[in-house]
């Protein structure tokens, strides 16, 4: 652990140059008296490093030495997969291992690779989660991530939709981090299932290796039961007009579902000429629609199923009534 962390002292000022010992405490999350012995440590073993006193001061390297120690270890090699996605490489537990082979490849690189690198870092920054949704709790997600990587079998203690709580034991085939949520695809049973990780109350991991499926592709197992979701979470089609306006919003009222539906309609005929279009929309089942709809304003009119026009001209009744 200790010479692991030295490496990446003797990395951070090989990239970065100057640094306090306060920087590089926070940078490895130790405290400065640690920072200090780590300091003494690698001078000891040659190492060309020296303080500047002062304000401006720090520790740095003498100019011109360079390390070639920069051989990634099998956990950060795994861990630039994630390289960027750096909430997501900390959820799974990965954090601290991802900046470390972050730190050994900027180090294997020429000058200017390495400043070009670091400019795509200052540049852009990929945040996941959806807006105006919190984090998930996830206590048992770096103990999930790492049954998939040994393949090993695990006990599930798993709250289904309705708060049923359900003892499983499964085969975890891969994670999937979908608008912020991570799922787990896991074999129960003989067949394929998907479980999400922030429902899982308890797992305990069985110990027993099992042969990883030759056939499963995890990309296309999840694209497969994100169709089949899709299809339980929006049974029913409401044929409606949509105004242009309606036609905007339509991404951000019902997802890449309504976008998408819409976009069919656009191709498969022009609108009228008061600018509307019929849309063959999907949605929920029950109330959820009429909410979903209503959401529209008047840039939307259902046309058909009847019951579902009938509901929604009763509900604005219903609510013209109460502003009357």
């Amino acid at each position: 652990m200790r010479a692991s962390r030295l490496l990446s002292v003797l990395l951070l000022l090989q990239n970065r140059g100057r640094m306090t010992a306060e920087e590089l405490a926070t940078e490895l999350e130790v405290s400065v008296r640690t920072v200090y012995r780590d300091i003494e440590a690698l001078s000891a073993s040659g190492v060309p490093v020296y303080a500047d006193r002062g304000r401006a001061g720090g520790y740095q390297l003498v100019d011109g030495y360079r390390t070639r120690l920069t051989g990634l270890t099998e956990e950060e090699a795994q861990s630039l997969s994630l390289a960027g996605l750096p909430v997501a490489a900390a959820e799974l537990g990965l954090g601290t291992v991802l900046a470390a082979a972050q730190l050994k490849l900027y180090a294997a690189m020429p000058e200017e690779l390495r400043t070009r690198a670091g400019k795509v870092a200052e540049r852009f920054y990929l945040d996941v989660p959806g807006w105006h949704r919190g984090i998930e709790s996830l206590p048992v997600l770096s103990a999930v991530a790492e049954a998939v990587w040994q393949t090993r079998r695990v006990k599930i203690r798993y709250e289904r939709w309705g708060q049923r709580i359900v003892e499983r034991e499964l085969e975890p085939l891969g994670l999937v981090l979908k608008a912020g949520n991570w799922y787990l695809a896991g074999r129960c049973e003989g067949s394929d299932r998907t479980y999400r990780v922030s429902r899982i109350l308890d797992l305990t991991d069985l110990g027993e290796p099992f042969d990883r499926p030759a056939d499963f592709d995890l990309g296309e197992y999840w694209r497969q039961w994100s169709e089949q979701f899709e299809q339980r979470m929006f049974p029913r089609i409401a044929r409606v007009r949509m105004s242009p306006k309606a036609r905007v919003l339509a991404p951000f009222y019902t997802g890449a579902v309504g976008a998408r539906a819409v976009s069919e309609a656009e191709q498969a005929g022009g609108p009228d000429d008061d600018g509307w279009i019929e849309v063959e929309l999907p949605v929920e089942p029950g109330e959820s629609a009429l909410g979903e709809l209503l959401r529209f304003g008047p840039d939307l009119e259902v046309l058909g199923p009847p019951e579902l026009r009938a509901q929604l001209a009763e509900r604005i009744a219903e609510m013209g009534a109460a502003y009357a």
